[in-house]
């Protein structure tokens, strides 16, 4: 995996990363990948529709976790030279939300990969500014068949 530039915050790489597009890119930054793992990033902005009076909403934060998923698995399909996939949330389960980020915080979320199997991937994920966990719980996502 030494062939990604980390830390990295350069918007066009990490859009080659994701399938989403402008204006709903969550995440800006990639600070860590290997295997079963991935630390994405996310500076809070008062241009994202995700927020209201200055903080990011329950929608941003979710969509902020499911693309850091997203990140991880289009590291994976970058490094074997192929587009990152469309995937969708399958089912989510013991979110907790226990703060809302402020415009300015920086998020970093970390993706642990708990199972893999046929395109489905089970990850727990823990979203912190700074050392304080804002927000955490499991994922199920599906990649979308070609």
């Amino acid at each position: 995996m030494d062939n990604i530039q980390l830390p990295n915050r350069d918007s066009a790489f990490i859009e080659k990363l994701i399938p989403q597009r402008n204006p709903i890119i969550m995440v800006d930054a990639i600070y860590q990948h290997e295997l079963n793992k991935v630390v994405g990033g996310l500076t809070i902005k008062t241009s994202s529709i995700f927020v209201n009076q200055d903080e990011m909403k329950e929608p941003g934060i979710l969509e902020h976790m499911a693309q850091t998923v997203a990140l991880y698995t289009g590291c994976h399909f970058y490094i074997n030279k192929q587009e990152a996939p469309t995937g969708y949330i399958g089912s989510m389960k013991g979110i907790e939300i226990f703060r809302y980020p402020k415009v300015g915080e920086n998020l970093k979320t970390e993706v642990e990969i708990l199972h893999e199997i046929m395109g489905v991937s089970l990850v727990k994920i823990e979203t912190k500014v700074d050392n304080e966990i804002i927000a955490k719980g499991e994922m199920k996502t599906v990649i979308a068949e070609g």
